[in-house]
């Protein structure tokens, strides 16, 4: 550097000096930081987890709706199946899930995200990580399960499930089955990527196949399994 582009204070004078705005504590270099340190603890916490299957579905579910009472048993089916289950931690499907999981006795998983509206992992997480970036949080989703079931859900599903989609069908990741849990909410959707996406040329027919759709949980699971082994 040159000119007036040589800095007035030197890199260790800043370090060392407590005086001064904090500013440095928001800037980019700082948050490199933080983001290493969340690859760093969720990669730490869940090394040793074994097989896994990620389940994503509404915050918004409560007990009593098809979609709260079928993530119930889906977490139960998949533990009895030898996977542990990952749901984002939140309240609503992904309670459900853990609960099922927890209840039959298997590992139930949380990757929380500082959100202003939700408040921490559900109670049946037992074993918990919680991110401010996204972008980390849906990393350990993908790189530390073996398959993805989706309940409805809304944008931050929608997200999730089109993130996993694009890695298959991009070949990021490889046998990776997908499946979309209860009919009459996801046929809408594949209708629409039939009759206008694959109509307009912007899919193909083998990308929609990446895609399995049913309401038996039972068939969800047997479908993840033979991905899976697949």
């Amino acid at each position: 550097m040159r000119r007036a582009r040589i800095p007035s204070t030197t890199t260790d004078q800043r370090l060392l000096d407590d005086r001064g705005p904090t500013d440095w504590l928001h800037s980019d270099p700082w948050r490199i930081m933080r983001m290493q340190s969340e690859f760093v603890s969720g990669f730490g916490a869940l090394a040793e987890l074994g097989p896994a299957i990620s389940v994503f579905g509404s915050a918004r579910s409560r007990p009593g709706d098809w979609a709260f009472d079928t993530g119930v048993a889906l977490g139960a089916a998949l533990v009895r199946a030898g996977y542990a289950v990952i749901t984002g931690g939140g309240p609503g499907a992904m309670e459900a899930a853990n609960r099922g999981a927890v209840e039959a006795g298997g590992t139930s998983v949380g990757l929380g995200i500082e959100l202003p509206f939700e408040a921490g992992l559900n109670e049946y997480v037992d074993l918990g990580v919680n991110f401010r970036y996204f972008f980390v949080r849906k990393t350990m989703f993908v790189k530390y399960a073996q398959g993805f079931v989706v309940l409805p859900g809304g944008f931050g599903t929608l997200d999730e499930l089109f993130e996993a989609v694009t890695l298959v069908q991009t070949r990021k990741v490889t046998s990776f089955p997908i499946v979309l849990l209860g009919r009459a909410y996801w046929s809408g959707l594949l209708d629409w990527l039939r009759t206008s996406a694959l109509a307009a040329g912007t899919v193909n027919e083998r990308d929609l196949e990446l895609l399995s759709i049913t309401d038996d949980v039972a068939e969800a699971v047997r479908i993840v399994v033979e991905g899976c082994d697949g």
